[in-house]
């Protein structure tokens, strides 16, 4: 599977000049939700990343709402698993929704749209780990973070990128002028 051109035959690869999540500047963008609207090539992608772990046996997969809902339910779908999500708590971090049913002792498959950081997939794992689950891998479409990602279980993604990001104050787009968007 060509991951990269199914973000573009989508139109969610983007180009121009983003403001990041992380507050850099980047001339690409993945726009994973515009991908991810389309039931087919998300089911793709589901199916793509489970068999990255068809060899674990594991009872739930997890993902950071908002990005990584669609992603769970379809590799959950291919997995034979249950899909959760995890929240925002409003206190800086993340918590699985009552009614999402964890159990003590419970092996789950964390997963993200795009690694850059972690962070946003940290906090899922956490949330499912307070209620007694134990993480066995991480999966992601893309790995954006030139192997920075570490997650202390095996991290595995369908596609490695490595797009430019800048600091503010030396991003040569703001020099050339180009308008920056918030993504």
């Amino acid at each position: 599977m060509d991951v990269l051109e199914l973000y573009r035959k989508t139109g969610a690869l983007l180009e121009g000049h983003f403001l990041l999540r992380s507050g850099r500047h980047s001339p690409r963008f993945l726009q994973s939700t515009t991908l991810l609207q389309h039931p087919l090539y998300a089911e793709a992608v589901g199916q793509a990343l489970a068999g990255l772990f068809e060899e674990l046996s594991v009872d739930f997969v997890v993902g950071p709402a908002m990005g990584g809902v669609v992603l769970a339910f379809v590799t959950a779908k291919a997995l034979g698993a249950r899909a959760l999500f995890a929240e925002k708590d409003g206190m800086g971090g993340m918590r699985v929704r009552e009614g999402l049913t964890i159990h003590p002792g419970e092996r789950f498959l964390a997963v993200e749209d795009v690694v850059t950081t972690g962070a946003s997939v940290q906090q899922a794992i956490r949330a499912a780990e307070a209620k007694g689950a134990r993480c066995v891998a991480v999966g992601a479409i893309v790995d954006r973070s030139g192997g920075r990602a570490e997650f202390g279980v095996p991290f595995r993604a369908l596609l490695e990128l490595d797009f430019p990001t800048y600091a503010p104050a030396s991003c040569p787009l703001c020099q050339r002028g180009i308008p920056l968007e918030e993504v």
